[in-house]
């Protein structure tokens, strides 16, 4: 055999244990027949990738329980991955929070803790400083034969793709933070960190294990104090030529309304953020969005009009991504899922100037995966080098696994 048909030979294999990863890791708990009606391989093949798999600890097999999922015959073993063995930490960067969650392989939440922020409290040291310490209490929890293969950060700012920077987060104060070569600095480790803008992991996370699963066009609504957004077109994500697509928050919806943190003048987070809410009902000093909201709802006179407006401001914002996208699902995370739950008749309202056709097709929903949409989708992007080359990332991780024994 000569070096060019070994190498092809090579890659074709780790395509397939990649692939075969994937499914396992996407959907959980599978029959190996399943396996080989998604993969399109024949059961010999199956077998002998899984037991690859096995041998490399990311997967177990399971006895049979029941009938194979490609009908009749002997019931099929089952492929389980190793989510306990094997983890990602992900870490969601907010303007109000800062969450940290140990995700195993399979994406099952392990643990999570959070911290609050306050409004203006952003130095770069110290909130690298305080992901640190979320670090660190995620890496104490994990048992002993325990292995992260990656770290992935989701942030509420423009995200260089090719270095990992924060090229600008306004309601953060940040322009041009190298935060992937200052995370790695600060936690002393060699592993890949990626980072990623909350609103696409958002929506990545959605199309894989929520809301969005099995669509090919869906938007993502996050932010709290700002607005931003993921997209999935055609089923794949939509992030712009540089990486910097979805910043739907500064699109102008009044011209001559509320100055921008951007330096804009109404943008459509001045709207319907969360300090939008709170300017537009003239909230006494000191409460919180949550107050308002449970005042509106409990019928109070103050925050009715502001209410009113903030509503029919998320409605015209969704309006405008109703004509321009025609997406079949729009998902309402962060902020904007507490402030649709309580305006919801007036944000389909306002949906009303969306044209006909496109409107007819779209549906409003809250993310299926709640609180933890950004941070599970900050753990697929950790996740992706070993789903890409397992038994090569594995190789790249030698000395963690020797030191848990695994």
């Amino acid at each position: 055999m000569d070096r060019r048909s070994a190498a092809t030979q090579d890659e074709v294999r780790r395509h397939n244990l990649g692939s075969l990863l994937r499914l396992v890791h996407v959907h959980g708990a599978t029959s190996r027949s399943d396996l080989t009606a998604l993969t399109g391989l024949n059961r010999s093949t199956i077998k002998a990738l899984t037991a690859d798999l096995v041998q490399a600890g990311l997967v177990r097999e399971a006895a049979p329980v029941g009938r194979g999922g490609a009908g009749a015959g002997r019931p099929s073993i089952t492929v389980e991955p190793e989510s306990e063995r094997f983890y990602v930490l992900a870490l969601d960067v907010g303007v109000e929070h800062l969450t940290a969650v140990r995700v195993g392989l399979g994406g099952v939440v392990l643990d999570r803790t959070d911290l609050g922020q306050s409004l203006g409290d952003y130095d770069v040291a110290r909130t690298l400083g305080r992901l640190d310490a979320l670090a660190g209490a995620m890496f104490a929890g994990a048992p002993p034969y325990a292995v992260c293969v990656g770290i992935g950060v989701g942030v509420c700012g423009v995200v260089s793709s090719d270095d990992g920077a924060v090229r600008f987060a306004p309601n953060l104060g940040w322009v041009d933070v190298p935060l992937r070569e200052l995370l790695a600095e600060r936690l002393g480790t060699s592993l890949q960190i990626d980072v990623g803008n909350d609103g696409d992991l958002g929506a990545m996370a959605e199309h894989r294990r929520g809301a969005g699963v099995g669509l090919s066009d869906m938007v993502y609504i996050s932010g709290e104090v700002g607005i931003g957004g993921g997209f999935i077109l055609e089923g794949r994500p939509m992030r712009g030529s540089g990486g910097y697509g979805g910043e739907i928050g500064h699109m102008s919806i009044d011209p001559r309304g509320r100055l921008c943190r951007c330096g804009r003048r109404g943008c459509w987070e001045t709207e319907v953020g969360d300090q939008a809410v709170l300017l537009a009902t003239g909230a006494p000093a000191g409460m919180t969005l949550a107050g308002v909201l449970e005042a509106y709802a409990a019928g109070e006179r103050w925050p009715q009009a502001g209410m009113r407006r903030v509503g029919r401001s998320l409605g015209v914002g969704v309006a405008n991504l109703v004509n321009v996208f025609n997406p079949e699902l729009i998902l309402f995370g962060g902020v904007s899922r507490h402030i649709f739950t309580a305006t919801e008749p007036l944000v389909r309202e306002a949906l009303g100037g969306a044209l006909a056709a496109p409107r007819e097709h779209v549906r409003l929903e809250l993310p299926g995966l709640g609180d933890d949409s950004i941070a599970v989708g900050a753990a697929e992007l950790a996740f992706a080098p070993l789903l890409d080359d397992p038994l090569g990332a594995l190789a790249r991780l030698a000395p963690a696994l020797q030191k848990a024994g695994a």
